[in-house]
């Protein structure tokens, strides 16, 4: 199994422990990026992406080692800690930058065989929300089925969690590993509402006058006609 990380902060606390818990448990070739360290700008809004190309983008290269990361991984993981009840400004800078490969545009057919996993941990409340947009942004490029992990330690740092606290996070975070690891052995199949989405797409790209690159992205795999993402040759 390839695992690829995106720590949303570059400090190595509850959330960073959390997530070494769970890669002991999934074993694998990691391959882990700290924010802001391997990725510091924010979306300027430019839209080149969109219109000329991934490639043209002003942070590309810091984008496309993670995102070739991304390609080559069966299990994409993002953590963060819970800074004012959503995930980090890092983590959610460079989350702005993949846009291009959501549905409605460029999506990536191999992203429809992969696994997600979202991990956050909060002093006290923030969990579902960072875990909810952590987790929209990958089901946003395509990835059928992510998984999701947060746990309230109540300290400021892994050192003040009790040790009550740290075996209820071994053991609840063994029984969420055991089920990703299933499912990165055994993809599922997209679900009807992607499937559905993914109609409501092709019609429109059909239509595509505004962003000819992405109505060629379509064409030139067929998805215009009967070919699908997830149906592999």
């Amino acid at each position: 199994m390839k695992i690829a990380v995106v720590h949303g902060a570059m400090h190595k606390g509850s959330t960073y422990h959390t997530v070494q818990i769970f890669l002991e448990r999934l074993g694998g070739e990691i391959t882990e990026f700290f924010l802001p360290g391997n990725f510091s700008e924010p979306c300027k809004g430019c839209f080149s992406c969109f219109v000329n190309g991934e490639h043209t983008c002003p942070h590309a290269g810091q984008v496309k080692p993670i995102m070739e990361a991304f390609e080559e991984a069966d299990l994409i993981v993002l953590d963060s800690p819970v800074y004012v009840l959503g995930m980090t400004g890092q983590l959610k800078c460079f989350l702005d930058h993949t846009g291009y490969r959501f549905m409605v545009h460029r999506p990536d057919p191999g992203m429809f065989f992969k696994t997600g996993l979202v991990i956050s941990t909060a002093g006290g409340y923030g969990t579902k929300q960072a875990n909810k947009a952590m987790k929209s942004c990958l089901s946003g490029i395509c990835i059928p089925k992510v998984f999701s992990f947060g746990e309230s330690v109540f300290a400021m740092n892994w050192e003040q969690v009790t040790d009550r606290k740290k075996k209820q996070i071994e053991k609840k975070a063994a029984k969420v590993a055991k089920k990703v690891k299933r499912n990165v052995a055994s993809p599922k199949p997209p679900g009807l509402f992607t499937k559905f989405m993914f109609l409501m797409m092709r019609k429109m790209q059909k239509n595509n006058k505004w962003l000819p690159l992405d109505r060629e992205y379509w064409e030139e795999r067929g998805w215009l006609g009967r070919n699908c993402p997830w149906k592999r040759s």
